[in-house]
This record gives structure tokens, sequence and C-alpha cells, in this order.
């Protein structure tokens, strides 16, 4: 049994969807899960949609309207207008209609999980029904009532055990009738609200099945020929890793490259089940598969860039030095705010870090924080990282640069810069 994983890159249009069952129908010799992400750019959408609801802007149903067109001119490419599938998406996009008409609910990472969910719902009916359509026989799956989490919101926790039970209880049958095709990035909550798993987290989906299965392999399919040194639309004449480690993927994620996403690797190290990361343009070459025995050969050092930084810095406001107490505050708000730090500094009189910006997040985070310390910031930063750097490699990334934090270690360098 194989478990892929289509990114919204490759659903992003008609095209995309009749390339995805043309790359389905080359395993028609496998039982196939199929994980999906939502189409395109429609995360960005919904999570705009989101905000404008929350705040009451006026352009709130204009933002919605382009949300819907964009998906039926999709359907409209694949299908014959008396098809059901118009009715599944309609009724897949009720769940917003409803909550946008009553006010909005205080917890904004509630309402966000309830929004920006249906773009994996759509998309996995639209994905679903083509299979169907061109005789490659499919179920679909809400994911929702197989990956239970806690109520964290956007960065759902799973439970681990109750989860590999409805999955091992249900999932293997249908698969023994056809293929099942379920949505990325979605768990569910004991009250049956919706939660998400963090962003981009459709590959995490992959491994959490994948792992509770017992499957062959888990393949994400990509727009890039496998996992590169470095993003290729920032940087020239990157080179591709036939293999890498369990443990080198695990750093690469966990300092931000973005091609996997960080949670996705453990799941599938512990049941030793390889990894594939492959070109959906070209589903022949070998991209890059990571494993247990991969072998980890550097030509370049890999560079990962993470955009939309703050850097923060904190004092004592009675100019004390920062403590142990000091620290385990810190740390404690940052956990409350569910702000996760990419990087971090302490000196006698000031503790700084490095995060992703997220607007509510800050300010929630910002405002616990002044009970306490003094706080200074800066916005609009990139953190860059390096493993298997060389001196010369990392002074040219810094080259024109303002250079505001800077770490160095026996095989990584970061740096934080305006």
């Amino acid at each position: 049994m194989l478990v892929f994983k289509f990114g919204g890159a490759s659903v992003k249009d008609a095209a995309g969807i009749i390339n995805l069952g043309k790359v389905v129908s080359l395993y028609t010799d496998k039982q196939l899960l199929i994980v999906v992400s939502a189409m395109g750019k429609t995360t960005n959408a919904l999570e705009k949609l989101t905000k404008a609801y929350v705040s009451g802007a006026d352009d709130l149903h204009d933002i919605y309207e382009e949300i819907k067109q964009y998906h039926y001119n999709i359907i409209g490419e694949l299908f014959d207008a008396n098809d059901p599938v118009f009715n599944e998406v309609a009724n897949t996009f009720v769940e917003i209609d409803w909550m946008i008409e009553d006010e909005p609910h205080d917890d904004y990472d509630f309402i966000y999980d309830q929004v920006v969910s249906v773009g994996e719902l759509v998309s996995t009916r639209i994905v679903n029904a083509y299979l169907n359509k061109t005789g490659l026989k499919s179920q679909w799956l809400d994911v929702r009532g197989y990956i239970h989490t806690d109520n964290n919101y956007r960065e759902g926790t799973v439970q681990w055990d109750k989860t590999r039970e409805s999955i091992k209880k249900d999932i293997p049958a249908l698969l023994a009738k056809g293929i099942v095709v379920t949505q990325g990035f979605l768990g569910g909550t004991s009250e049956n609200f919706t939660t998400t798993l963090g962003r981009e987290g459709s590959d995490y989906t992959a491994s959490i099945l994948a792992s509770s299965l017992g499957a062959e392999s888990v393949t994400t399919w990509k727009d890039v020929p496998g996992i590169l040194n470095a993003d290729p639309k920032l940087f020239k004449d990157t080179v591709k890793f036939d293999e890498l480690s369990y443990t080198e993927a695990i750093e690469m994620t966990y300092y931000g490259a973005t091609v996997i996403h960080p949670k996705t690797i453990k799941p599938l190290q512990n049941a030793k089940i390889p990894l594939l990361v492959k070109a959906f343009t070209n589903p022949d070459a070998p991209g890059t598969i990571i494993k247990e025995d991969g072998r980890n050969h550097f030509e370049k050092p890999v560079i990962i860039l993470k955009q939309n930084q703050v850097l923060l810095s904190l004092s004592a406001k009675d100019y004390s030095f920062i403590s142990e107490d000091h620290l385990s505050e810190i740390f404690r708000l940052f956990a409350q705010s569910h702000v996760k730090i990419n990087m971090m500094q302490t000196s006698a009189l000031s503790f700084t870090v490095c995060f992703d910006f997220d607007e509510e997040r800050f300010n929630k985070l910002l405002k616990l924080l002044s009970e306490s310390f003094k706080a200074k910031y800066n916005h609009n930063l990139t953190l860059i990282t390096t493993r298997h750097y060389t001196p010369e490699s990392f002074k040219k990334l810094t080259e024109g640069k303002v250079v505001l934090l800077e770490q160095v270690s026996r095989n990584t360098a970061q740096v934080v810069v305006r």
C-alpha cells in the first residue's frame, strides 16, 4: 500500500488535476491512499477571508465569492454542467456560509480552523469526482473522523492511540475496494470541531496515515525534482539530493526547509517507512528518497531562508540579570501564545529571540511579556540558516546585508538580517 500526497501547486487548476489522474493511473497495481491539499493559493485566500470576517471588513463577501468562483471555474473545465460534484462542492462551502452569518467567536484560532479547513474539503471532493469520472474507482474520506486531536486550534496535537485505532479499524477495508482520497492538514476534536495540524501540514497527515497503516512508502509530489540544497526561486545552480537520512531531513525541516512539514519525518522513522519527494510533472524521475540509511552527500551547503521574521529583545524592568527564572517565565508565555522560537541568544541583561511573524499571536505575546519585561523588536527581517557551510559560503550570504544577530556552530550557521 502506498500513500501519495499532492500539494496545492499540483492541483491549482484543471490541468493539474488531469495530471494527478495520469500519475495515479501509473500505480493501479497498488492500493493507494491519496492525501490532497487545498488548491493553489486557496489557504492564503481563506486566511484573508477569516481576517475579513473577524474584523467586519466590507469586502468579506467579495473575497468569498472569488474563492468559490475559482473552484467552480475548475469544475466547469472538468465536468458536465449536471455533474453531482457541483452540489457536493456547494454543500461543502455551506460550512463557511453558516459561520459568517453569525457574530465571530472569541477565539480567532478556532474560527481560523473552521474556515480554512474548507479548502481541503473542496479540493478532495473535486479530485475524487475526477478520478471516478476517468474510471479510477475512488472513495472520498473525511479525515476529521480519523485523525483525532486536542483543542489546540491551528496546531492540533494528535492523540495517537485513538488515531491509530480509528485508522486501522476502517481504512484497510476501504483500500481493498479501491483508491481512497482524503484531506491533508486537518483533524477533529472529541466535540466534532475541526482542527488544523499547522501550516503546510498535509505531509504530516500522510505520515500519520502511513505509519498507522504500515505503508510501503509515502510519496509527496512537488513542483521541484526532489529536495534541493536551496530554493530554486531564490538561488541559481541548486543541486538535488538523491538520498537523505531521516536525521538530516529532520534537521533541515527544523530550520525551516519548506519542502517537508517539520513533523513529517518522525512517525515514518519510527515505522521505518521511506519518504520519496518527486516531481508531479515527471513521475518517472527518481526524485529524493529519505530513509534510515540514506546517504548524506553535500556538494554545496544547504541554505534555508525564512522571511517575515521578528527579532525581539527582552530585558528585566529592574535591570537585573536574565536568570533561569526569567527564562522559565518567557518560555511559558511563548508556549501559551503558540509562538515557536527559530533562534535565541542570551546575554547578561537581555534575551533575544527570532520567530515567524503572525499578527494575532505576536500582539497577544507582546501584551503578556510587557507585564514583566521591557521589549524592543524589529519586523520584516530574514533568517538565513546554512548547514554544512564553509566560511566563504556564509560570508557570501551576508554580503550587503545588515546583520542583527549571528550564531555559528560546527555544522550550522544562522544569521538574522535586514
